[in-house]
Protein backbone atom coordinates (compact mmCIF):
# COMPACT_ATOMS: atom_id res chain seq x y z
CA UNK A 1 0.00 0.00 0.00
CA UNK A 2 0.86 3.48 -0.48
CA UNK A 3 -0.50 6.39 1.92
CA UNK A 4 -3.31 8.31 0.65
CA UNK A 5 -5.17 11.33 2.11
CA UNK A 6 -8.41 10.19 3.30
CA UNK A 7 -11.51 11.11 0.62
CA UNK A 8 -13.57 10.39 2.86
CA UNK A 9 -15.16 13.69 4.29
CA UNK A 10 -14.36 13.61 7.96
CA UNK A 11 -14.69 15.92 10.60
CA UNK A 12 -11.42 18.14 11.49
CA UNK A 13 -10.88 16.24 14.81
CA UNK A 14 -11.70 13.00 13.26
CA UNK A 15 -8.96 13.63 10.54
CA UNK A 16 -6.36 14.76 13.39
CA UNK A 17 -7.23 12.08 15.66
CA UNK A 18 -6.11 9.81 12.37
CA UNK A 19 -3.06 11.60 11.43
CA UNK A 20 -1.69 12.09 15.12
CA UNK A 21 -3.20 16.27 15.01
CA UNK A 22 -1.21 16.66 11.70
CA UNK A 23 -3.26 17.62 8.77
CA UNK A 24 -2.08 19.54 5.18
CA UNK A 25 -3.44 22.46 3.81
CA UNK A 26 -5.23 20.95 1.23
CA UNK A 27 -7.32 18.56 3.68
CA UNK A 28 -8.18 21.87 5.66
CA UNK A 29 -9.32 23.27 2.60
CA UNK A 30 -11.52 20.33 2.22
CA UNK A 31 -12.76 20.56 5.25
CA UNK A 32 -13.64 24.83 4.48
CA UNK A 33 -11.40 25.97 6.95
CA UNK A 34 -10.01 29.35 5.74
CA UNK A 35 -6.64 29.91 4.48
CA UNK A 36 -6.83 33.04 6.78
CA UNK A 37 -7.84 31.01 9.82
CA UNK A 38 -4.65 28.95 9.46
CA UNK A 39 -2.53 31.74 9.66
CA UNK A 40 -4.13 33.62 12.60
CA UNK A 41 -3.43 30.06 14.45
CA UNK A 42 -0.03 29.51 13.45
CA UNK A 43 0.92 32.76 14.72
CA UNK A 44 3.75 33.10 17.47
CA UNK A 45 1.92 31.72 20.15
CA UNK A 46 -0.97 30.37 18.48
CA UNK A 47 -2.38 26.99 19.04
CA UNK A 48 -1.22 25.69 15.61
CA UNK A 49 2.04 25.74 14.09
CA UNK A 50 3.72 24.87 10.74
CA UNK A 51 6.13 21.56 10.70
CA UNK A 52 7.06 21.86 6.65
CA UNK A 53 5.54 23.28 3.49
CA UNK A 54 1.63 22.77 3.61
CA UNK A 55 2.16 20.83 6.72
CA UNK A 56 0.73 21.69 10.01
CA UNK A 57 0.41 20.87 13.68
CA UNK A 58 -2.64 20.98 15.37
CA UNK A 59 -0.86 21.62 19.03
CA UNK A 60 1.34 23.99 20.76
CA UNK A 61 3.41 21.55 22.11
CA UNK A 62 6.51 20.32 19.94
CA UNK A 63 6.22 17.38 17.72
CA UNK A 64 6.57 13.80 18.65
CA UNK A 65 8.59 10.68 16.69
CA UNK A 66 5.64 9.83 15.75
CA UNK A 67 4.08 13.33 14.55
CA UNK A 68 7.22 14.07 12.66
CA UNK A 69 7.33 10.75 10.40
CA UNK A 70 3.38 11.71 9.95
CA UNK A 71 4.52 15.23 9.12
CA UNK A 72 7.14 13.90 6.13
CA UNK A 73 4.83 11.12 5.15
CA UNK A 74 1.82 13.86 4.64
CA UNK A 75 3.98 16.48 2.68
CA UNK A 76 5.39 14.20 -0.07
CA UNK A 77 2.13 12.29 -0.63
CA UNK A 78 0.31 15.55 -0.67
CA UNK A 79 0.14 17.04 -4.56
CA UNK A 80 -0.20 20.46 -3.05
CA UNK A 81 -0.92 22.32 -6.16
CA UNK A 82 -4.77 20.63 -6.85
CA UNK A 83 -7.83 20.87 -4.83
CA UNK A 84 -7.80 17.36 -3.11
CA UNK A 85 -5.16 15.74 -5.01
CA UNK A 86 -3.28 12.51 -3.90
CA UNK A 87 -0.17 10.93 -4.49
CA UNK A 88 1.32 8.15 -2.94
CA UNK A 89 4.32 7.87 -0.69
CA UNK A 90 6.06 5.53 1.85
CA UNK A 91 8.79 6.21 4.44
CA UNK A 92 11.97 4.57 3.72
CA UNK A 93 15.56 4.33 5.01
CA UNK A 94 16.68 4.59 8.29
CA UNK A 95 13.71 5.82 9.28
CA UNK A 96 11.61 2.95 8.18
CA UNK A 97 14.02 0.36 9.65
CA UNK A 98 13.36 2.97 13.13
CA UNK A 99 9.43 2.47 12.63
CA UNK A 100 9.72 -1.72 12.02
CA UNK A 101 12.27 -1.40 15.61
CA UNK A 102 15.90 -2.60 14.33
CA UNK A 103 17.50 -2.97 17.05
CA UNK A 104 20.71 -2.47 15.43
CA UNK A 105 19.33 1.18 14.26
CA UNK A 106 19.15 4.27 16.88
CA UNK A 107 15.49 4.35 18.52
CA UNK A 108 12.76 6.66 16.71
CA UNK A 109 13.61 10.11 18.36
CA UNK A 110 17.08 9.68 17.74
CA UNK A 111 16.55 9.84 13.46
CA UNK A 112 16.68 13.14 12.63
CA UNK A 113 16.44 12.75 8.41
CA UNK A 114 12.97 11.26 7.24
CA UNK A 115 13.70 9.32 3.33
CA UNK A 116 10.30 9.44 1.73
CA UNK A 117 10.23 7.46 -1.51
CA UNK A 118 7.60 8.93 -4.44
CA UNK A 119 6.85 8.07 -7.80
CA UNK A 120 9.50 9.73 -10.33
CA UNK A 121 7.66 11.85 -12.01
CA UNK A 122 6.40 14.02 -8.69
CA UNK A 123 7.81 17.03 -8.57
CA UNK A 124 8.48 17.58 -5.03
CA UNK A 125 12.26 19.13 -3.30
CA UNK A 126 13.35 18.56 -0.11
CA UNK A 127 12.13 20.24 2.75
CA UNK A 128 13.25 20.89 6.80
CA UNK A 129 14.71 17.14 7.76
CA UNK A 130 12.35 15.75 4.79
CA UNK A 131 14.75 13.80 1.77
CA UNK A 132 12.79 12.90 -1.27
CA UNK A 133 13.76 9.77 -3.04
CA UNK A 134 12.58 8.77 -6.66
CA UNK A 135 11.25 5.35 -7.69
CA UNK A 136 10.61 4.38 -11.61
CA UNK A 137 8.87 1.24 -9.90
CA UNK A 138 5.48 1.19 -8.64
CA UNK A 139 5.22 2.06 -4.70
CA UNK A 140 5.03 -0.95 -2.35
CA UNK A 141 4.46 -0.61 1.82
CA UNK A 142 3.79 -1.97 4.59
CA UNK A 143 1.90 -0.65 7.19
CA UNK A 144 4.07 -0.03 10.62
CA UNK A 145 1.84 2.09 13.47
CA UNK A 146 -0.20 3.44 10.97
CA UNK A 147 2.25 4.62 8.68
CA UNK A 148 3.33 3.74 5.30
CA UNK A 149 6.72 2.00 5.15
CA UNK A 150 8.92 0.82 2.04
CA UNK A 151 9.73 -3.60 2.67
CA UNK A 152 12.16 -4.23 4.71
CA UNK A 153 14.65 -5.08 2.06
CA UNK A 154 13.64 -1.81 0.52
CA UNK A 155 14.51 -0.26 3.19
CA UNK A 156 17.80 -1.77 4.18
CA UNK A 157 19.08 -0.99 0.46
CA UNK A 158 18.09 2.73 0.85
CA UNK A 159 19.06 3.11 4.01
CA UNK A 160 23.13 2.14 3.05
CA UNK A 161 22.88 3.81 -0.21
CA UNK A 162 21.82 7.04 1.96
CA UNK A 163 25.28 6.03 4.26
CA UNK A 164 27.27 5.85 1.15
CA UNK A 165 26.05 9.04 -0.44
CA UNK A 166 26.60 11.39 2.58
CA UNK A 167 30.43 9.04 3.10
CA UNK A 168 29.66 7.87 6.11
CA UNK A 169 31.65 4.60 5.64
CA UNK A 170 34.92 6.53 5.01
CA UNK A 171 34.27 9.27 7.79
CA UNK A 172 33.76 6.65 10.77
CA UNK A 173 30.46 7.10 11.17
CA UNK A 174 28.69 4.17 9.97
CA UNK A 175 31.31 1.37 11.17
CA UNK A 176 31.60 -2.31 9.70
CA UNK A 177 29.77 -3.62 12.66
CA UNK A 178 26.58 -2.01 12.20
CA UNK A 179 26.20 -2.77 8.99
CA UNK A 180 26.33 -6.16 8.91
CA UNK A 181 24.49 -6.04 11.76
CA UNK A 182 21.73 -4.39 9.90
CA UNK A 183 22.01 -7.03 7.17
CA UNK A 184 21.66 -9.99 9.32
CA UNK A 185 19.01 -8.76 11.26
CA UNK A 186 16.82 -7.97 7.74
CA UNK A 187 16.97 -11.50 7.17
CA UNK A 188 16.42 -12.83 10.71
CA UNK A 189 13.61 -10.73 12.60
CA UNK A 190 10.78 -13.21 13.66
CA UNK A 191 8.59 -10.67 11.91
CA UNK A 192 8.75 -8.60 8.61
CA UNK A 193 11.86 -10.33 7.94
CA UNK A 194 12.69 -10.53 4.19
CA UNK A 195 14.57 -13.17 2.52
CA UNK A 196 18.54 -13.16 1.30
CA UNK A 197 17.12 -13.49 -2.31
CA UNK A 198 14.93 -9.86 -1.59
CA UNK A 199 18.13 -8.20 0.01
CA UNK A 200 20.46 -9.05 -2.66
CA UNK A 201 17.67 -7.66 -5.27
CA UNK A 202 17.62 -3.92 -3.86
CA UNK A 203 21.02 -3.71 -2.88
CA UNK A 204 21.81 -4.92 -6.78
CA UNK A 205 19.29 -2.63 -8.35
CA UNK A 206 20.35 0.40 -5.79
CA UNK A 207 24.04 -0.71 -7.31
CA UNK A 208 25.54 -0.82 -3.66
CA UNK A 209 26.83 -4.47 -3.96
CA UNK A 210 30.51 -3.42 -5.95
CA UNK A 211 30.74 -1.45 -2.75
CA UNK A 212 33.77 -2.68 -1.12
CA UNK A 213 32.54 -2.26 2.73
CA UNK A 214 29.17 -3.45 1.61
CA UNK A 215 29.75 -6.95 0.21
CA UNK A 216 32.38 -7.15 2.45
CA UNK A 217 29.57 -7.49 5.23
CA UNK A 218 26.81 -9.32 2.03
CA UNK A 219 29.70 -11.82 1.90
CA UNK A 220 29.60 -12.54 5.54
CA UNK A 221 25.75 -12.57 5.72
CA UNK A 222 26.07 -15.13 2.95
CA UNK A 223 28.53 -17.24 4.04
CA UNK A 224 26.86 -17.31 7.29
CA UNK A 225 23.56 -18.01 5.80
CA UNK A 226 25.23 -21.14 3.87
CA UNK A 227 26.77 -22.53 6.98
CA UNK A 228 23.17 -22.50 8.52
CA UNK A 229 22.11 -24.33 5.53
CA UNK A 230 24.79 -26.93 5.03
CA UNK A 231 24.12 -27.82 8.81
CA UNK A 232 20.54 -28.56 8.13
CA UNK A 233 21.21 -30.96 5.19
CA UNK A 234 23.67 -32.43 7.54
CA UNK A 235 21.38 -33.31 9.77
CA UNK A 236 18.98 -34.11 6.90
CA UNK A 237 22.05 -36.87 5.78
CA UNK A 238 21.90 -38.36 9.48
CA UNK A 239 18.64 -38.97 9.38
CA UNK A 240 18.13 -40.44 6.05
CA UNK A 241 21.55 -42.75 6.95
CA UNK A 242 22.71 -41.52 3.92
CA UNK A 243 26.62 -41.91 3.72
CA UNK A 244 28.75 -38.29 4.54
CA UNK A 245 29.23 -35.99 1.49
CA UNK A 246 32.42 -34.52 -0.02
CA UNK A 247 32.37 -30.75 0.72
CA UNK A 248 33.50 -28.24 -1.93
CA UNK A 249 35.39 -30.74 -4.11
CA UNK A 250 37.06 -29.81 -7.26
CA UNK A 251 35.69 -32.20 -10.09
CA UNK A 252 38.23 -32.14 -13.34
CA UNK A 253 38.07 -34.84 -16.32
CA UNK A 254 41.15 -36.89 -16.51
CA UNK A 255 43.01 -34.69 -18.96
CA UNK A 256 42.33 -31.80 -16.26
CA UNK A 257 39.61 -29.75 -18.13
CA UNK A 258 38.33 -27.96 -15.07
CA UNK A 259 33.95 -29.21 -14.81
CA UNK A 260 32.60 -27.42 -10.97
CA UNK A 261 33.20 -27.05 -7.90
CA UNK A 262 29.67 -28.83 -6.38
CA UNK A 263 28.65 -27.48 -2.57
CA UNK A 264 28.07 -31.40 -1.50
CA UNK A 265 29.06 -34.80 -3.92
CA UNK A 266 29.34 -38.44 -3.59
CA UNK A 267 32.23 -39.53 -5.74
CA UNK A 268 30.92 -43.22 -5.67
CA UNK A 269 27.11 -42.24 -6.71
CA UNK A 270 27.85 -39.31 -9.03
CA UNK A 271 25.89 -37.11 -7.30
CA UNK A 272 25.83 -33.48 -6.20
CA UNK A 273 24.01 -31.30 -4.40
CA UNK A 274 24.01 -27.14 -4.97
CA UNK A 275 22.62 -25.52 -2.21
CA UNK A 276 20.70 -21.66 -3.18
CA UNK A 277 22.88 -19.98 -5.87
CA UNK A 278 22.21 -16.63 -4.53
CA UNK A 279 23.55 -17.31 -1.03
CA UNK A 280 26.84 -18.53 -2.91
CA UNK A 281 26.79 -15.42 -5.94
CA UNK A 282 26.00 -11.83 -5.47
CA UNK A 283 27.57 -10.70 -9.04
CA UNK A 284 25.75 -12.11 -12.21
CA UNK A 285 29.56 -13.16 -13.41
CA UNK A 286 29.84 -15.53 -9.94
CA UNK A 287 25.98 -16.70 -10.99
CA UNK A 288 27.30 -17.85 -14.62
CA UNK A 289 30.17 -19.42 -13.62
CA UNK A 290 28.19 -21.30 -10.92
CA UNK A 291 25.76 -22.30 -13.49
CA UNK A 292 28.06 -23.69 -16.36
CA UNK A 293 29.53 -25.83 -13.39
CA UNK A 294 26.00 -27.45 -12.89
CA UNK A 295 25.81 -27.61 -16.63
CA UNK A 296 29.04 -29.20 -17.13
CA UNK A 297 28.20 -31.67 -14.54
CA UNK A 298 24.99 -32.50 -15.54
CA UNK A 299 26.03 -32.94 -19.47
CA UNK A 300 28.66 -35.46 -17.93
CA UNK A 301 26.12 -37.74 -16.39
CA UNK A 302 26.28 -36.41 -12.81
CA UNK A 303 23.26 -36.12 -11.00
CA UNK A 304 22.78 -32.32 -9.62
CA UNK A 305 20.26 -32.12 -6.72
CA UNK A 306 18.85 -28.42 -6.41
CA UNK A 307 18.47 -27.39 -2.30
CA UNK A 308 16.42 -24.20 -1.72
CA UNK A 309 17.44 -23.11 1.54
CA UNK A 310 13.59 -22.07 2.12
CA UNK A 311 11.97 -25.10 1.31
CA UNK A 312 14.58 -27.25 3.12
CA UNK A 313 13.26 -24.91 6.22
CA UNK A 314 9.87 -25.95 5.33
CA UNK A 315 9.73 -28.86 3.71
CA UNK A 316 12.64 -31.03 5.11
CA UNK A 317 10.88 -34.40 5.14
CA UNK A 318 10.86 -34.23 1.11
CA UNK A 319 13.86 -32.72 0.79
CA UNK A 320 15.53 -35.71 2.29
CA UNK A 321 13.41 -38.07 0.33
CA UNK A 322 15.04 -36.22 -2.63
CA UNK A 323 18.35 -36.72 -1.30
CA UNK A 324 18.07 -40.23 -0.65
CA UNK A 325 15.93 -41.13 -4.11
CA UNK A 326 18.80 -39.38 -6.73
CA UNK A 327 21.92 -41.14 -4.10
CA UNK A 328 20.01 -44.94 -4.92
CA UNK A 329 19.66 -43.63 -8.47
CA UNK A 330 22.93 -42.28 -8.96
CA UNK A 331 24.57 -40.37 -11.97
CA UNK A 332 23.64 -41.83 -15.76
CA UNK A 333 26.43 -42.43 -18.01
CA UNK A 334 28.98 -40.76 -16.08
CA UNK A 335 32.33 -39.70 -17.62
CA UNK A 336 35.40 -40.82 -15.27
CA UNK A 337 36.05 -37.49 -13.39
CA UNK A 338 39.06 -36.81 -11.17
CA UNK A 339 38.10 -35.54 -7.69
CA UNK A 340 40.01 -33.43 -5.76
CA UNK A 341 39.33 -32.03 -2.03
CA UNK A 342 39.76 -28.70 -1.32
Amino acid sequence: MSYQIPSQPLSLEELARRQQNVITASQLRALGVPTRLVSEQCRRGGPWQRLLPRVYLLQESGPTPEQRMWAALLYAAQDGRVEGGREGAVITGAAALALYGFVSMPRLPAVIGVEVLVPRQRRLKDAGEVRIRRTARALVARSVHGLACAPVARAVADAVREWTDAGAFETGAIGPGLLRSVLREAVSRPEGACTVRELLGELRDAELLETPRVRAALDELLAAERESVFGRIGELIDEWLLPVPLTGPELRMRGGTYVAVPDLYWPGAAVAVEVDSELRCVSEGEAAWVRGGQHRMEYLGVRVVHVCGQRLAAEPDAVGGELREAFALGGEDVVELVVTER
